[in-house]
């Protein structure tokens, strides 16, 4: 008797929902910020959820940027055990670990992809040193982890579109599994997704097209940094005035 066919691994199924999509049908991936925002996410039925660094460091209460590796990892780690779905990690622009170390310790947290940034110490990094890290963190990493290329150009104030595809080339050449052009203004995503041959991430913050729309315009998937977070936070302000009641200047 024939066995049946392994399912694939959790790295496969999450590469997999990359490829193959309408355009109008992006990839999209909520960022929860602890486990029980990570179980809300899994429970309305979305197949896969990529940490935003930004959310997870409020949550411990720290400014974006400033979140101690261990604590970002442990977080992570959290998240992921909280939940069945694969979950991508966002590490900002890797804490300034080796690529062995810093492939191992987003292992270890169960993580099968992984998001960095070429920003560091504030500054944009050169393009061609950061094609060659993820370089490093592919050839560490084989295809245990997906490796999503945040490009910041748009950050420092870039406005040509033909210098972010230029760093997305190539990152996509060092082997990054996808590009995140963080901020592109929606005009931009038709060339940029026309120029590169790998996914496109797009994120999605008040006020941009629907998730629909991004897919349309190129997005492959749709994140939403720390927005859901906010979103959640101002529901909880509301919360909070409702139960204080009117304060003394309002008797």
């Amino acid at each position: 008797m024939t066995p049946p066919p392994r399912p694939p691994s959790p790295v496969a199924a999450f590469r997999a929902l990359h490829h193959g999509r309408a355009p109008g049908d992006p990839l999209v991936l909520p960022g929860p910020w602890d486990a029980a925002s990570a179980r809300a996410f899994e429970a309305a039925g979305f197949p896969a959820l990529a940490t935003p660094s930004a959310g997870v460091s409020a949550s411990l209460g720290y400014e974006d940027g400033a979140t101690p590796p261990d604590e970002m990892f442990a977080a992570v780690a959290r998240i992921v055990r909280s939940v069945s779905v694969p979950v991508s990690a966002d590490v900002e622009s890797g804490y300034g670990l080796p690529a062995k170390e810093l492939v191992a310790r987003v292992l270890e947290t169960g993580a099968v992809g992984v998001n960095l940034e070429d920003t560091e110490a504030g500054a944009l990094r050169d393009p061609r040193h950061h094609a060659d890290r993820l370089a490093e963190v592919r050839a560490v990493a084989g295809g245990a982890l997906f490796v999503n290329a945040r490009v910041d150009s748009y950050l420092h104030g870039v406005t040509d579109v033909s210098e972010v595809i230029d760093r997305c080339r190539r990152y996509v050449e060092a082997g990054a599994d996808c590009v995140y052009p963080i901020g592109i203004p929606p005009e931009h995503l038709p060339p940029l997704r026309a120029a590169i041959a790998a996914p496109v991430n797009a994120v999605s913050p008040p006020g941009a097209p629907d998730v629909a729309e991004l897919g349309r315009l190129g997005a492959t998937r749709v994140t939403f940094g720390p927005g859901l977070l906010h979103r959640t936070l101002a529901e909880l302000r509301s919360v909070a005035r409702e139960l204080r009641g009117p304060g003394p200047e309002s008797r």
